[in-house]
C-alpha cells in the first residue's frame, strides 16, 4: 500500500470525525448543547492544532527515516512554551528505576484537601 491514511471527509475539508469531537465536547459538564457551526469550527481548529503540533515536532525531532516519534512530540511539548499545557498528556518517557530515584530525591508531599 502507499502508506497514505484515507479518511472520509465532508465538503468542509474536515478529516477528524465530527461525531467523536462532539462526544468529547459533551463530556464537559459545562456543555449542554452544541450547534453545528460550533462543532465544525472546533473540529477544524482541533485538526489545525494537531497538524501544527505534529509539524513542529517533526521539524524539531530526530528526523530519523522521516518518521515522527513519540519522543519528538514529548520533547516539543516540554521545550516549546506554546505546547507546555500538554506535559501531562505527552510526558517524556522515563525508566521505572529513574522514576524511583527521582521520588527518593524529591518525595511527593501529601496535599491538604
Amino acid at each position: 500500500s502507499s502508506g497514505k491514511v484515507n479518511h472520509a471527509s465532508n465538503s468542509k475539508g474536515i478529516s477528524l470525525p465530527m461525531t467523536r469531537v462532539k462526544l468529547i465536547m459533551k463530556s464537559s459538564p459545562d456543555v449542554s448543547s452544541i450547534n453545528q457551526e460550533a462543532l465544525l469550527l472546533t473540529t477544524k481548529a482541533t485538526e489545525l492544532f494537531v497538524q501544527h503540533l505534529a509539524l513542529s515536532s517533526f521539524n524539531n525531532g530526530s528526523g530519523k527515516d522521516q518518521t515522527l516519534l513519540y519522543s519528538d512530540l514529548a520533547n516539543t511539548v516540554e521545550e516549546k512554551e506554546t505546547f507546555q499545557f500538554l506535559t501531562d498528556i505527552l510526558p517524556k518517557k522515563i525508566l521505572v528505576r529513574d522514576y524511583l530515584k527521582l521520588l527518593e530525591e524529591n518525595p511527593i508531599e501529601e496535599a491538604d484537601n
